[in-house]
């Protein structure tokens, strides 16, 4: 009878001692972005966002662990490996430029954890195999993208177009969708050049183009160094369109660039002017709520497309945390393998850059409905066609 009662107390410990791990289990969430460096003003936006993002999810607290890399691919892994073989997260969201992405990649698929990115290249997701099943992307794919901008310079007359964009993963993302939709709209590629993030000068690129004598000139970068070619194209005197890509989303763009950059046609995520929408755009009422709550913690006008595309990361994974907890706790294998899974099949999730519905094939989820035109005007970036 004793031995009984004693292996029924330590029954009783045990149980008490796994029930009370199950109600401290904690999801830990690592975070590998660019707050320093030239990709930190799409960075420090994320990184806003990102502190906002509520301390539960699914009834489980939350740690977040936020790391900068530095706009540089060797910190970048370096802090995926750090985020896993250290911290042990769950899941990993960032990084905020496809070179850091892709070379990421690798890490997070060997680890068995999911990794929820900030990156626009549809290269980190495409094609599908066994590494990048792990991987998803939060910002539109480039053919998103290019497809309302070839639409919107067709519409507006543009017959011949110059090019220029980074010579990295990110510019010939962009020149590889946007030439195959130039062409099947009639619009003609008169010239084509490439420059370094950190460049500083890009005059002998623009001059080429100018000779060309184009009706528009689409610059294919991100953040400040986007601004370059622009000026470069204001102060040479060419009186065509400029356009830009997505990627020029963020505050620092409109300070450096002021009047440069007035006029400019970009297309955009519907979040970065949710409140300019129409009412029947099904993502206006997600925008325009996390647009209060930013503006709320940093100020009138500051939310961006990096803002809402971090925003959209914490309500991918908070969607997918309930299905995930059914099949193991925080810090398990099972965990991550179950979030993965749930991601992965992510259904009718309106988020602030659109409607998101992922399957094993398409890690991005989103269609017609996560992009608009917009505009720089009065040095805002403002609602132009589309959605």
């Amino acid at each position: 009878m004793r031995s009984a009662a004693r292996l029924s107390a330590i029954s009783c410990a045990l149980l008490a001692v796994v029930a009370s791990a199950s109600a401290s289990a904690q999801i830990k969430i690592g975070v590998s972005i660019s707050t320093t460096g030239p990709a930190a003003a799409i960075g420090t936006p994320s990184k806003n966002a990102i502190l906002l993002w509520p301390k539960e999810i699914a009834g489980q607290t939350v740690q977040y662990i936020i790391l900068d890399d530095a706009t540089d691919t060797t910190n970048a892994v370096r802090n995926v490996r750090k985020l896993i073989s250290e911290e042990h997260v769950d899941v990993i969201v960032g990084p905020n430029t496809t070179p850091n992405a892709l070379a990421m990649v690798d890490v997070a698929a060997e680890a068995e954890t999911p990794l929820v990115t900030l990156a626009a290249s549809s290269s980190i997701v495409e094609p599908m195999d066994a590494k990048r099943a792990w991987v998803f992307k939060m910002p539109q794919n480039d053919s998103h993208m290019a497809t309302i901008l070839t639409q919107h310079m067709a519409e507006n007359g543009v017959k011949t177009v110059g090019f220029i964009g980074f010579a990295d993963a990110y510019g010939e993302g962009w020149w590889r969708e946007f030439s195959k939709l130039a062409e099947l709209r009639k619009i003609k590629v008169v010239a084509s050049e490439r420059y370094a993030r950190n460049d500083t000068s890009v005059t002998g690129q623009i001059l080429k183009i100018m000779s060309a004598n184009p009706d528009a000139v689409l610059v294919a970068g991100s953040a400040t160094p986007a601004v370059l070619p622009q000026k470069t194209l204001v102060e040479r005197g060419y009186k065509g369109r400029i356009y830009q890509t997505h990627g020029i989303g963020t505050l620092d763009f409109l300070r450096v660039g002021g009047k440069d950059v007035e006029g400019t046609f970009f297309p955009t995520g519907p979040g970065v002017v949710a409140r300019q929408l129409p009412d029947s755009n099904p993502v206006k009422k997600v925008g325009v709520d996390f647009t209060r709550r930013y503006e709320a913690a940093y100020g009138a006008n500051t939310m961006t497309q990096f803002s809402a595309d971090a925003w959209g990361a914490y309500l991918l994974i908070a969607n997918a945390a309930p299905q995930a907890l059914k099949a193991g706790q925080p810090g398990t294998k099972q965990f991550r393998s179950a979030l993965r899974a749930a991601i992965e099949n992510t259904k009718n999730l309106t988020v602030p850059q659109g409607v998101i519905n992922m399957n094993p094939k398409d890690h991005v989820g989103l269609d017609q409905r996560s992009r608009v035109m917009g505009r720089i005007q009065g040095n805002k970036f403002t609602y132009a066609y589309g959605g």
